[in-house]
């Protein structure tokens, strides 16, 4: 496993590697077989100039690399969103809040990464690019054909899991850091939305999309996570056993594949093991989002709403999959969506009250390990498998979406086995205790 942002920053403290060596190993990484398509563009030669200018070892990423999904304005660079229909949009005149905040805290932003089209879907495909293959940030490459990177933050997840950047600033609407994060065995957080602006990013869900990112350990994500939000995470060094966690039954365990409920009943079984408390709990309230949404989804409706004089000049340019569901939600009305905010508030409350009682919940991240590319490539004949596996890879991750809440993926396979992710969860503004916990559980897991 490459090492995360924090140690190398350490080793350029003490004058063991400068940030200039660390930027041409990216460098290198970048241009790897690992690497191949997670970036629709570069800027390393324009970073490498600025490291020879600006002293950056003091700052909280240290001049390290990090990557930027084509989802976020960058200075003097066109926002495509993983688009055609984008491509005679004007450059950005200013950084999004997100990027402006990575690079006022030193990181080298050195490249705009693969995505599927607007953000829909959770696979990694897009029929406009080749597709990053997922990449093991532990073990290395996965064996066998190419398998899915995840999405929508595919070339974010794969920049990280080759090495080629330290973290990537990524989305999650339903699911689109942890699904990548669990795929690429990595870490990925999910904030609470409103902790992080999302100005100067192309919206899929005004009400669900989050502006967060992808990273090698859970340490680089606190330190991520503060420098996105502006705000300290208040750190516990509790052990395990003094938190109480659940593992809700309804939903979340259902159909799980058999590597993932071997890591995820593994993982659980080393955690009693530690005296941790983990009750296993009813939450029938996940059952109720699926009818909850049955004349629309937010997603739907709030992307058609951004994406109608696009569709007007373009709609042959976009992604039929993509297409599809955006136009689906022009057939919601106004009740329709007022009915599904006001149902939304009061689930919101009762999952709220259902949960309280405890530190962080566990779940398996996504039910299924990353499928071959080769089953749900873009294509009108793997129409009905991608939407199969899209449903599946979002179930889990989108509930503490729609809760409103924060959740963090960590890798708990060993080597041998497919990428898995646990998911450590709950409701919003709870993310310092998932933060907390999710070290620990780390701690514990490298262990084996």
């Amino acid at each position: 496993m490459q090492a995360d942002l924090i140690a190398t920053r350490a080793l350029i403290r003490s004058g063991a590697l400068t940030p200039l060596q660390a930027l041409n190993e990216s460098k290198r990484l970048a241009q790897a077989p690992a690497a191949a398509h997670c970036f629709v563009s570069t800027c390393f030669e324009q970073e490498h100039e600025r490291l020879q200018r600006t002293e950056t070892s003091h700052q909280p990423l240290a001049g390290l690399a990090v990557s930027v999904k084509d989802l976020f304005d960058v200075k003097g660079q066109v926002t495509t969103a993983g688009s055609l229909a984008l491509g005679d949009a004007p450059a950005a005149g200013r950084d999004a809040p997100a990027v402006a905040r990575l690079r006022a805290a030193g990181g080298s932003i050195v490249g705009r990464t693969h995505m599927v089209e607007f953000a829909f879907s959770g696979i990694g495909t897009n029929p406009h690019f080749p597709t990053p293959a997922a990449f093991d940030s532990r073990f290395g490459a996965l064996p066998g054909a190419a398998r899915v990177p995840g999405g929508s933050s595919s070339g974010a997840a794969v920049s990280v899991a080759s090495g080629a950047c330290y973290a990537a600033l990524g989305s999650d609407t339903g699911g689109s850091i942890r699904i990548p994060a669990a795929f690429n065995g990595m870490v990925g957080f999910k904030s609470t939305a409103r902790l992080v602006p999302t100005d100067g990013a192309v919206p899929l869900s005004t009400t669900l999309d989050t502006a967060c990112a992808m990273t090698r350990s859970v340490r680089d994500a606190i330190l991520v996570h503060e420098i996105l939000a502006a705000r300290r995470v208040t750190r516990s060094a509790a052990p395990l056993s003094q938190w109480r966690l659940a593992v809700p039954a309804h939903t979340f365990l259902d159909a799980l594949d058999e590597q993932v409920s071997k890591a995820f009943q593994r993982s659980l079984d080393l955690l009693r093991q530690e005296g941790v408390r983990i009750e296993t709990i009813d939450l029938p309230e996940t059952g109720e989002l699926v009818p909850m949404q049955a004349q629309g989804s937010l997603a739907a409706a709030e992307s058609y709403a951004w994406h109608r004089p696009v569709l007007a000049r373009h709609a042959a340019l976009y992604d039929p999959r993509v297409r599809s569901r955006i136009e689906r939600g022009g057939a919601m009305g106004a009740a329709d969506y007022i009915d599904l905010q006001h149902a939304r508030r009061n689930w919101i409350g009762r999952m709220q009250a259902r949960i309280a009682g405890f530190d962080a919940l566990l779940s398996p991240t996504v039910p299924i390990v990353p499928p071959l590319l080769a089953e749900v490539a873009p294509g009108q004949a793997r129409d009905d498998a991608f939407f199969r596996a899209n449903a599946l890879v979002l179930r889990n991750t989108s509930v503490v979406n729609m809760l409103d809440g924060c959740a963090l993926s960590l890798p708990c396979h060993v080597h041998g086995e497919l990428p898995v992710g646990l998911m450590v969860w709950h409701a919003e503004g709870r993310d310092d205790a998932v933060l907390n916990v999710s070290q620990r559980i780390e701690e514990m897991l490298q262990k084996q």
